[in-house]
């Protein structure tokens, strides 16, 4: 049997809208830090946006490598160059707009905010937050050591799952193997909430829900999604609707809900440090069937929503540690918040979209050129 060519090109317009979605929430979410802050509900509703979007992020992402990994999975020449090639193509797409971005803010902060990094190599390697609380220069990397390990602890656990069980039906060990992953990284925060004394929220965000060796299980959410996608299309299609109620009424639920019952984290530990982002995650992945069934681009405003995730890595990179610390540094004293929110959004979009024309997109040709030889080699 042949190979089947890893890239998966068509677009898919539902999941274009939930990562511009997602990305606009992150914005929002950073926007606290230009608001007056008397606007309490405003920033508090903002903050709760901002977390919300990465965490979409987290699914979307795992949903989609799923799906690449799982087609190539399934070929039974699945081995090292197949875990090689998927990787070379993650890196490619990841890698140089993040050390480009990550320059950029080391640049800022020691030429001209006069902030001193501790741990600067940590960055280059993805290990500023991989076990211990996230970090205070460049935060959106956070989020970003999450996937790229995750990136590479899937692939490797099914290599390795191939090696065991060779005769087994491929798509029962994907599963299996995803699963087994997910039961890891459940556990380890089990073992967080047994040994932590973090009782406040604050504690919570930066010492759980920040590091890398808690978080793996939400990439891992959209990957069994995707396997459900492949595998169990006709439930798939058929629940669409009813997933996304499901979804919506759980997430309202664990957003405000918990708060309105007082479930708070230092009176039911157990549940937000092991429970709650699980059950976050099921839900965003509840929206998955109705969403990556909007396959056709709806006219008018449906361009601009392509167009905004197309350039959505670049604004999560250049949103908050370039164009937000840059803003906060030199102008909202003189401007005002109302001006220097506009100017945010605007300067937000136009960097990023050159450099999404200009940096990204080439390289990611070269990909894709480099990719197409690889496959015909």
């Amino acid at each position: 049997m042949g190979r089947t060519h890893p890239q998966l090109s068509d677009r898919i317009f539902g999941l274009d809208f939930m990562r511009a979605t997602a990305i606009s929430m992150v914005l929002l979410g950073h926007l606290t830090w230009i608001l007056p802050k008397s606007f309490d509900t405003v920033n508090m509703l903002f903050s709760l946006l901002g977390f919300v979007g990465v965490e979409v992020f987290f699914v979307l992402s795992g949903f989609l490598i799923g799906r690449i990994m799982f087609r190539s999975f399934e070929d039974p020449d699945f081995n090292f160059v197949s875990v090689r090639r998927f990787l070379k193509r993650r890196w490619y797409r990841t890698l140089p707009n993040y050390f480009l971005i990550l320059c950029v803010n080391i640049v800022i902060a020691l030429g001209i905010v006069g902030y001193e990094i501790d741990g600067i190599w940590e960055y280059f390697f993805f290990l500023q937050n991989f076990g211990n609380r996230m970090p205070v220069f460049f935060p959106e990397s956070w989020s970003l050591s999450i996937e790229e390990f995750a990136y590479v602890i899937l692939p490797f656990a099914l290599l390795a799952s191939v090696a065991f069980f060779k005769r087994l039906n491929r798509s029962s060990v994907f599963l299996a193997t995803v699963l087994v992953l997910y039961v890891v990284f459940i556990g380890t925060k089990m073992v967080y909430a047994i040994n932590t004394n973090h009782t406040t929220l604050t504690e919570w965000s930066l010492y759980l829900k920040g590091v890398v060796i808690y978080r793996i299980d939400a990439i891992l959410t959209g990957v069994i999604a995707s396997w459900i996608a492949i595998n169990k299309s006709r439930i798939w299609r058929k629940t669409q609707w009813l997933a996304a109620f499901i979804a919506v009424f759980s997430a309202m639920f664990l957003l405000f809900g918990a708060s309105i019952l007082g479930i708070g984290v230092g009176e039911h530990p157990f549940f937000w440090n092991v429970l709650f982002l699980p059950l976050l995650s099921f839900s965003i992945g509840g929206m998955l069937p109705l969403l990556s069934s909007w396959r056709k681009r709806p006219y008018g405003v449906g361009r601009a929503i392509t167009g905004i995730s197309k350039i959505s890595y670049a604004m999560y990179l250049v949103h908050y540690g370039v164009v937000m610390q840059l803003l906060h540094h030199f102008f909202l004293s003189d401007w005002g918040w109302t001006a220097t929110a506009a100017v945010y959004f605007t300067l937000t979009v136009l960097i990023s979209f050159a450099l999404y024309r200009l940096f990204e997109k080439p390289i990611m040709d070269l990909r894709d050129i480099r990719s197409e030889i690889d496959f015909r080699s």
